[in-house]
């Protein structure tokens, strides 16, 4: 079987589920529906919305829609879901683009002064640590509810991740700008090397 055919079998999945927030529908759905009808266009999906319970319904809307293509469409829901604008969400669309979600609860149980303060932390004052994880690691952070969520190539989101881990723990920022600074500059070497060999290699 090639690659193609494989991609294109829905192998046991013909509906994907997944539920979010009421509050988020509005954002899901877009005004007069053009957010859910771009998703279900790039992705080649159907999604049925309910409004009252926040269920999200994801199914193939051709015979040739792929296992990939159904992901893709969870993943951008999943996003708004946890606080993405959909332009930020559609980013997802992209080969290399991962969501990663951080659930605070599972680190520090489900007292809301402990939620609270750790959220405080990898928000910042006015916003900034998060802005700062962005602008360092190229990435796009979301501080939704009990959770954060990130956008961005699997290693790049791998060090945000960390990061943000970090912050959890009760590192200093100073401490976890230190390690995204190295993390990143070795990311940055090990790409540019990779970029060269095959150049070196045909030479």
């Amino acid at each position: 079987m090639s690659g193609e055919e494989k991609g294109r079998m829905i192998i046991g999945v013909t509906k994907l589920y997944e539920k979010i927030p009421l509050e988020r529908i509005g954002v899901l759905i877009g005004n007069e529906g053009r957010v859910k009808r771009e998703i279900e266009e790039k992705t080649r999906t159907r999604l049925t919305v309910d409004s009252t319970s926040g269920m999200v319904i994801i199914e193939p809307a051709f015979p040739s829609t792929t296992t990939y293509e159904l992901m893709k469409a969870r993943e951008i829901v999943r996003a708004i879901a946890s606080g993405f604008s959909p332009d930020k969400a559609m980013s997802l669309l992209g080969e290399d683009q991962v969501l990663m979600i951080i659930e605070l609860k599972q680190y520090v149980g489900d007292k809301p002064n402990h939620i609270q303060r750790i959220l405080g932390r990898v928000i910042g004052e006015g916003g900034k640590a998060r802005r700062v994880l962005e602008e360092m690691t190229g990435t796009y952070i979301s501080v939704y509810d009990t959770n954060v969520a990130i956008i961005g190539d699997y290693e790049s989101a791998q060090v945000a991740r960390a990061a943000v881990e970090m912050l959890i723990e009760g590192r200093r920022h100073s401490t976890v700008y230190s390690y995204i600074e190295r993390e990143m500059d070795k990311l940055k070497r090990r790409r540019m090397r990779e970029l060269w060999r095959p150049k070196e290699e045909a030479g």
